[in-house]
């Protein structure tokens, strides 16, 4: 089977390498497959979200966002796939997904411009534009690993959120951000 897309950097040939909207792509596919869509099912809606949508990148736009429910819906149709159960609970995983999943990203120019990745939380952002793309204090661009060290290296969380002129609670969410990275690795 052929890749679901190419790669934004798809010129890197070294290693894998990915973009913002990559990311965001594979969190979709991610979302759906843990709700029980196979794969198949994946495939056919990004062709068809491709169609709908114009673009390359389908579940990272603002259309898919607004109908990605019934893009779903029209391109299992359209494939003439086998129902699964029925369609009242394939509606409701589908409306489910699509709206947890675009719970914590912002939207700009009809595509998705940054994530929220703690829990949706405002205070932690992965924005392309700042930092190179990694997890920052939202309001104040300190990446939230080094604030997570730094509070190791200080031990305390009110001497970081001095240093760095960055509130407490910030610093604290930064924190227990990177130790759940730590543990889901």
């Amino acid at each position: 089977m052929p890749p679901l897309w190419i790669s934004q950097h798809a010129e890197v040939e070294e290693h894998l390498e990915i973009g913002f909207r990559d990311l965001i792509e594979l969190r979709f596919v991610k979302a759906f497959l843990d709700a029980g869509v196979g794969m198949l099912a994946i495939r056919n809606c990004l062709d068809y979200a491709r169609e709908c949508a114009n673009d390359d990148r389908p579940f990272s736009t603002r259309r898919f966002q607004t109908d990605g429910r019934t893009i779903f819906l029209e391109s299992i149709d359209r494939a003439k796939e086998a129902r699964v159960l029925d369609l009242k609970k394939r509606q409701y995983v589908f409306k489910q997904v699509i709206e947890k999943t675009f719970k914590d990203l912002d939207i700009e120019d009809n595509a998705v411009a940054r994530w929220r990745p703690f829990n949706g939380k405002q205070s932690i952002v992965i924005d392309p534009d700042r930092a190179f793309g990694q997890p920052i204090a939202a309001q104040y661009g300190v990446p939230t690993v080094v604030l997570a060290d730094a509070v190791e290296a200080e031990g305390s969380i009110d001497d970081v959120s001095r240093l760095y002129d960055v509130p407490a609670s910030v610093v604290r969410d930064a924190l227990h951000f990177e130790e759940s990275l730590k543990i889901a690795a």
